[in-house]
């Protein structure tokens, strides 16, 4: 996308520096927020005129999951501006790299390693599996670690990420072609379960240091996908049984016969319910209040952000909804619930009424002749929905957090009691 001597681009907030990689229309770069120099952030610089249809498309969805969703292992997008050359998503910085480059500088994972990293992903699967999210380019350069000394996996790259439920068929090739389901490449039409055939890839190179389909050519390895050979599993290094079951069940050519979501998320080698080990535990828990507190604050601060950018478009939509009373009130209703939740006024109360609105902006939606009030109110809807997502889980997270302490506290006594 650049020259070797290109510079950064600048940004008022940032001091951008070294280049982390680059991709089709984008490039990453290290930066440090000018008023907190101790903050560092990766910043993912795209270029407005490399930008064809599919991927301003694609990088508005990555906008849109990422800006909803905060998870431990899925990477934060902190904030998103633009200027009139680029557009700029601030995202967490993960100062481990790579996945990929972790394999190959140690050629091999030992099994208990490539478990603890499965785990790790399978959590952030099952968060995204649980809002109909599927990431569809799943792939060892999308997985970064937090650390060198103590890696924590942080799943990344929504850039061709999809709402789709297990059974929405999609037609469009997307992802890496190592990594892809061979129904992706075969047919074309696939669903969420290519996610899972890319967990199992991903596992594979973890144990054996290199992809299933690994080839010299790109003929070979078209040949390697369409061909209807069951993946066989090298003998070496050996492997746990659970661990080898996992891999076949996952890398099974027909997604019909391929293991589900809820399968994977079960399966003893994955073993989502013991994670966690007691020592894990015990650390953990003179900084669970603390840290809550703080994740709080952030995704207020957030929030607050998100809840500002979206005035100007509502304001216009509401000046171009005056010949139309019922759309007209649902936005008030809608700019009502905005109000309440600015003041800090994060309840059921204010939850009711993003609901109220949406009931009504839907149906108005669907009678709504295509133009630009159409594109504003979808627009629109979505912004809602996501306030109310966020209302939902600020509401689960008090709940949590009021129901929970005792509980969690007696649950890590315990567990120390019994190291």
């Amino acid at each position: 996308m650049a020259g070797a001597g290109w510079a950064p681009p600048r940004l008022e907030e940032f001091i951008l520096t070294e280049r982390l990689g680059s991709g089709t229309y984008a490039t990453v770069y290290k930066a440090y927020r000018k008023k907190n120099a101790r903050e560092v952030v990766a910043i993912k610089c795209v270029n407005k005129k490399s930008l064809n249809r599919a991927s301003v498309e694609n990088l508005l969805t990555e906008i849109e999951i990422l800006k909803t969703i905060r998870h431990p292992h899925i990477m934060e997008l902190k904030d998103f501006q633009w200027d009139s050359d680029n557009i700029y998503l601030i995202m967490e910085f993960c100062a481990g790299g790579d996945l990929s480059h972790f394999i190959r500088t140690r050629k091999i994972l030992p099994e208990k390693v490539a478990r603890l990293f499965l785990q790790q992903l399978a959590c952030a699967l099952k968060f995204l599996h649980d809002r109909n999210i599927s990431h569809l380019d799943l792939k060892p350069q999308n997985v970064l670690l937090s650390s060198v000394e103590n890696p924590h996996l942080k799943l990344a790259d929504f850039g061709f990420a999809q709402y789709m439920s297990p059974w929405d068929e999609k037609h469009m090739l997307r992802g890496s072609p190592l990594y892809m389901a061979p129904e992706m490449v075969c047919h074309r039409q696939y669903d969420a379960r290519v996610d899972l055939w890319s967990v199992g890839v991903i596992l594979y190179e973890a144990l054996f240091g290199r992809p299933p389909f690994f080839s010299k050519s790109f003929a070979e390895l078209e040949e390697k996908i369409r061909s209807n050979r069951v993946i066989e599993l090298p003998c070496r290094p050996r492997l746990s049984q659970g661990c080898r079951d996992l891999l076949q069940r996952l890398l099974e050519r027909n997604p019909l016969q391929r293991i589900s979501f809820e399968e994977f998320f079960t399966h003893p080698f994955v073993d989502m319910e013991h994670m966690p080990s007691a020592e894990s535990l015990c650390k953990a828990v003179g900084q669970y209040i603390s840290r809550a507190e703080e994740l709080k604050t952030l995704v207020t601060s957030n929030n607050k952000t998100l809840l500002q950018q979206g005035n100007t478009a509502r304001n216009i939509l509401k000046e171009m909804s005056r010949d139309k009373p019922r759309l007209y009130a649902a936005l008030e209703v809608a700019s009502a619930a905005m109000a309440k939740e600015e003041e800090g006024k994060e309840d059921s109360d204010t939850l009711d009424l993003y609901q109220q609105s949406l009931g009504e902006l839907l149906l108005m939606l669907a009678a709504e002749p295509v133009g630009r009030r159409r594109e504003l109110l979808h627009s629109e809807i979505q912004t809602l929905m996501g306030r109310a997502e966020y209302l939902k889980e600020q509401i689960k997270m008090r709940d949590a957090q009021f129901m929970g302490k005792e509980m969690l506290s007696e649950s890590v006594r315990s567990s120390c009691t019994l190291q």
